[in-house]
């Protein structure tokens, strides 16, 4: 006969052994990537205290923090090198490298930038350039945009060195200074063209594409940013002799102005869906229901009925923007005095232009549509470099919806082409292929980049820390 409180005993000490048990495994067999969460906030709090904005910062100084940390992780000096214009001491870029075991293998590229957009302290709740943790969020300049992944990359080198981890790829890191003020310094471009052997790679992990969550904070799509629109601004200008208010002829400037502006809104560029945005409608396509569904699906398979394309077009501006090339005014001054007809009016329309398209066709097509020899269009800036969307191979695609997956199973993974623009484009054209992908999920109203109270959930920040880590790992393993 067994002996009830003997059993219970037994039972108790079995329950408590293997309690103990799990416990000693879990510890010892913890990913490495959430380890040393303290050494991580650390930096992150440094680098984003440390102002960099071209209003009153110096990339610089946070340069020099994130090297200092990859020295203290027992990188050798000659492995890390801050590069800066001459004539611009406070632009400074940070360059290191890992190398890896195998000479013959490309190396990959981690690209961040290091400069934040101005903040005016005035108007913040709290101060930009201060790290604030309050309900579940971390607060500051520079929060998501871009100070997260330079952090996370910085780490993640850091402890590859610390834990031993050797890499068959060589690993470069280029965190770079003038990307939300490029009209100073341009980091990327100034790197392409001084030091181009500093960001050659078989590919380059850069910010541009996120998690995104619902309204309850449920994570809802993972994004990849495989491509980017080209920025190009176009400069309209007419002029006409002017005359006194009284006596007004059939000839207005700003009358004539308005009408070519009438003509430019509203025309459409062509369609021009390219292989990256028929697969994101195909697996956007299992978010959304009724007719959107469908209209999704059907182009994700192929589908190039108009009808289609404008519904899907219509939908959603973000949409239409990854189906053509846009083009909209923005800008305009007119006039000299309120009683004289002007004498000139002049109109900044900026474009955002499918990869691939050139930004002198678009020139052609905007005189073409305007239909008026008497408005001059001309080039706002010089064009930005031509690329094309970067391909999504399983090389590249396999890890980034493994490791996702695992953290976020069931959340589909959507490769997109940008409307906006990061320094990717650059490096893209250079020929080093640039996909955006942090694995950091922002909330529905875009957690205050480049406005007001920047901020990001703490668990999003960690688990974008811990995706990198995986992913940057697996890729230098291959």
């Amino acid at each position: 006969m067994k002996h009830p409180n003997k059993q219970r005993t037994v039972t108790r000490s079995l329950v408590l052994a293997l309690g103990t048990f799990l416990t000693a495994w879990s510890t010892a067999h913890a990913a490495p990537e959430d380890h040393d969460r303290e050494q991580f906030h650390d930096l992150y709090k440094q680098i984003l205290e440390t102002d960099s904005s071209a209003a009153t910062g110096s990339c610089t100084a946070v340069a020099e923090e994130a090297r200092a940390h990859l020295l203290a992780a027992g990188y050798p000096a000659n492995s890390t090198e801050i590069i800066l214009a001459p004539d611009l001491p406070r632009d400074g870029n940070l360059v290191a490298s890992f190398p890896g075991t195998d000479a013959t293998a490309p190396a990959i590229l981690l690209l961040a930038h290091i400069d934040v957009v101005n903040a005016k302290a005035s108007d913040w709740k709290r101060d930009p350039f201060r790290l604030v943790e309050e309900n579940g969020y971390f607060y500051a300049r520079g929060a998501v945009d871009d100070k997260a992944m330079a952090a996370i990359f910085v780490d993640t080198l850091a402890r590859f060195r610390q834990d031993g981890f050797r890499p068959k790829r060589t690993i470069k890191l280029a965190l770079t200074c003038g990307e939300e003020s490029g009209g100073r310094l341009r980091g990327i471009r100034y790197l392409i063209e001084h030091r181009p052997e500093t960001v050659k790679a078989a590919f380059a992990i850069n910010e541009g594409g996120s998690g995104y969550l619902d309204a309850g904070g449920k994570p809802r799509l993972f994004s990849i940013e495989a491509g980017q629109k080209v920025y190009q601004d176009y400069h309209l200008a007419a002029s006409g002799p002017g005359a006194h208010s009284s006596r007004p002829g059939k000839d207005n400037v700003i009358t004539r102005m308005s009408a070519a502006l009438v003509r430019l809104g509203a025309y459409r560029f062509p369609a021009d869906i390219s292989p990256v945005t028929r697969r994101f409608f195909a697996r956007s396509a299992t978010l959304q229901t009724g007719t959107i569904a469908t209209d999704m699906r059907a182009l994700g398979a192929g589908s190039n009925d108009p009808a289609i394309i404008n519904r899907v077009a219509d939908a959603d501006p973000v949409w239409n923007a990854m189906i053509r090339t846009t083009c909209v005014a923005t800008m305009m001054t007119a006039g000299h005095a309120r009683n004289a007809l002007a004498q000139s009016a002049d109109v900044n329309v900026n474009c955002r232009i499918l990869p691939g398209e050139d930004p002198q066709a678009i020139q052609a097509r905007l005189t073409a549509e305007i239909a008026d020899p008497s408005i001059v269009i001309t080039l706002g800036s010089s064009p930005a470099p031509r690329s094309i969307a970067p391909p999504l191979t399983p090389d590249i695609m396999t890890p980034i919806e493994q490791i996702a997956g695992q953290l976020w199973p069931g959340v589909p993974v959507i490769p997109s082409i940008a409307p906006g623009a990061t320094d990717g484009r650059f490096l893209t054209a250079a020929g080093t292929p640039t996909y955006g992908v942090s694995g950091i999920f922002l909330d529905p109203d875009g957690n205050g980049i480049h406005g007001l109270d920047e901020r990001v959930r703490t668990q999003s920040l960690y688990n974008g820390r811990t995706f990198l880590y995986r992913l940057v790992k697996d890729y230098a393993s291959e």
